[in-house]
């Protein structure tokens, strides 16, 4: 065979060993024409799980999956607010038909989101399952030997030493488990192999991504939350019938509510006065009380990502605004309201509205039952008259004003149809006018009180202002779980890119000349500038026990021009070597002497 056929068959044979080492899907070369192999049922079963199980298509649905939770951030979903998406349906008449049919208003427990998560939570399972064996397969198995030509490698080097090769193998194989390879003799050579953390970092990012989602799906069936607005020295008691709204996961019973009152003591806001940043919070912090189980009361603070922790629930401050004090009386002088009413704000300056309801126990002028309403309107920093603005120039109480507009009627509390508690319903209520017949509505300082025409009352806005907190009371069992899953996840992704796995095989042989050849080599899973340093490393500190030995005398270089002799000649007829020239007679002088 010539040397062109033998390269050629190396050639081929690498080919093949490669397309056997390859991680790729083989191609189906069957024939597809007529006659050529059909997939049965079992066939395009398998075909599918195939597809699914694949990375490819993991990385697909994960897409999909954060592409279908943009409409959940951008759409009010019924789960959160509904009085949001009530608005948002009644301003987008057009749009809402369409959002109802692809459950844009519950994206997290639609159809077809529900069906990426079970098909992404099915895929990283399948592909992890094989995977899992696969390397528990490659870490019970020892590295492969060396393969026969170590030149052929991307890192390669030579020397020879004087050591014996059995010294040279077992100093190697103390030097690699040194480094913590897995190493192992395999004939004339020491086959090693490190960087198994690599691949355990992949399959724990892949199933930090369970955890994940499995953390997703038991936060949402089991959760609960809520939210309370509290007026500074009032309290709240952890019952259904004590919040404002409550949601929770289809899987919590309220039964699961943790047991505890809390009260709002009082309030600290400052805000920055100067500068650019000015009205920004500075301190924003609620001083409560709080006791759990009926045991003994206790003090905390809460700040904004500081909550309170009681038992299970978080309790979280997630708002702040004023509740002006007013005092309303018929007109008899008989006071038949009287408390804080909380406003809500509108802008950064905590600019506020609101309603004052009066729904009980008021009467006209004439002994009729009515009831009255407000529409207020609040700046804790008042520009000045003349100003041309209501609204509030600074969020803290430097100078309170509060509008109020009056009307008397039908409150329509009674009708059976919930109401936003911060809104009026005017459908069947008259606003009060003055005696020219202008709509009544005055602006008052803290202190003053706004007379209602013919007899009708007054309404006073006292001088004190107290403030309230909203608070939001959750209970999230799976959030421990999502952050250990979330740091798995780090951890995973972290060696799954930084560490590399190679292998090094260190041969030691003896050559023609008695002196041992000593061959080291080392291949990567993939391209690394690092292999070499490191094989150069290990070769540097394996030379300390195998030193090289001296390079072999060269044999002197033949004269081109010499005479050649015939080696079937006769040895008598070989040249004599020419003789030495005599050494020249010394000067005569010297002879002389």
């Amino acid at each position: 065979m010539s040397k062109t056929d033998t390269t050629e068959t190396e050639r081929r044979a690498d080919e093949a060993a490669g397309a056997q080492l390859s991680t790729a899907p083989v191609e189906d070369r069957g024939e597809t024409a007529i006659g050529g192999p059909v997939l049965g049922v079992v066939g395009w079963i398998r075909w599918f799980w195939r597809q699914l199980t694949s990375m490819r298509v993991a990385l697909i649905l994960l897409f999909l999956l954060s592409l279908g939770a943009v409409p959940g951030s951008l759409i009010p979903q019924t789960s959160a607010d509904e009085l949001k998406v009530q608005a948002f349906k009644e301003a987008h008449t057009t749009l809402t038909p369409i959002y109802e049919k692809l459950q844009f208003f519950d994206v997290y427990s639609s159809v077809w989101f529900s069906a990426i998560y079970i098909l992404l939570f099915v895929s990283l399972i399948g592909c992890i399952v094989p995977r899992t064996w696969q390397f528990v397969g490659q870490l019970r198995s020892r590295p492969p030997g060396a393969p026969r030509r170590l030149t052929r490698l991307p890192a390669y080097t030579t020397w020879r030493t004087e050591a014996e090769p059995e010294q040279v193998r077992e100093a190697a194989l103390g030097l690699l488990r040194g480094r913590r390879f897995r190493a192992h003799t395999d004939g004339d050579a020491i086959a090693a192999e490190k960087g198994y953390l690599r691949e355990a970092g992949n399959l724990l990012f892949h199933v930090a991504l369970i955890v994940i989602l499995v953390a997703f799906a038991w936060g949402q069936l089991f959760k609960s939350e809520g939210g309370k607005l509290i007026v500074e020295g009032d309290g709240f008691s952890n019952t259904l019938t004590q919040y404002d709204d409550f949601k929770s996961g289809s899987q919590f019973g309220t039964e699961e509510l943790e047991p505890f009152t809390f009260t709002l003591k009082s309030f600290d806001g400052t805000y920055e006065k100067n500068g650019p940043q000015r009205g920004t919070p500075r301190t924003f912090e609620a001083a409560v009380t709080y006791s759990q189980d009926g045991g003994a009361e206790k003090k905390a603070v809460i700040r904004v990502n500081e909550p309170l922790k009681v038992g299970e629930s978080k309790v979280y401050l997630i708002a702040h605004g004023y509740a002006p004090v007013v005092t309303v009386k018929d007109g008899r002088g008989k006071v038949v309201f009287h408390g804080a009413v909380p406003l809500l704000p509108i802008d950064n300056n905590i600019t506020s509205t609101g309603a004052i309801k009066v729904m009980d126990g008021y009467r006209d002028k004439n002994g009729k039952k009515e009831q009255l309403g407000f529409q207020a309107f609040f700046v804790p920093t008042f520009a000045g008259a003349g100003q041309g603005t209501m609204f509030s120039q600074f969020p803290a109480l430097d100078f309170p004003v509060m509008a109020l507009t009056g009307y008397h009627g039908d409150l329509r509390v009674n009708s059976g149809l919930p109401q936003n508690v911060y809104q009026l319903n005017k459908s069947k209520m008259t606003q009060f006018t003055d005696k020219s017949g202008n709509k009544l509505a005055q602006r008052l300082l803290p202190g003053e009180t706004m007379t209602l025409p013919d007899g009708a009352g007054s309404i006073t806005f006292e001088k004190d202002v107290k403030e309230w907190a909203s608070f939001q009371i959750s209970q999230q069992p799976g959030n421990g779980l999502a952050l250990a899953g979330a740091v798995a996840a780090i951890a995973g992704l972290t060696g799954s890119l930084f560490i590399q796995r190679r292998r090094v095989w260190v041969r030691a042989v003896r050559g023609e000349d008695g002196v041992t050849v000593v061959e080291m080599a080392g291949l990567g899973r993939s391209e690394s500038a690092r292999l070499p340093e490191e094989l150069a490393d290990l070769a540097v500190t394996l030379t300390g026990q195998a030193p090289p030995a001296a390079p072999a005398p060269e044999a002197p270089e033949a004269d081109p021009e010499a005479p050649v002799a015939d080696p079937e000649a006769d040895p008598e007829a070989v040249p004599e070597p020419a003789e030495e020239p005599a050494e020249d007679p010394a000067p005569s002088g010297e002879a002389d002497k």
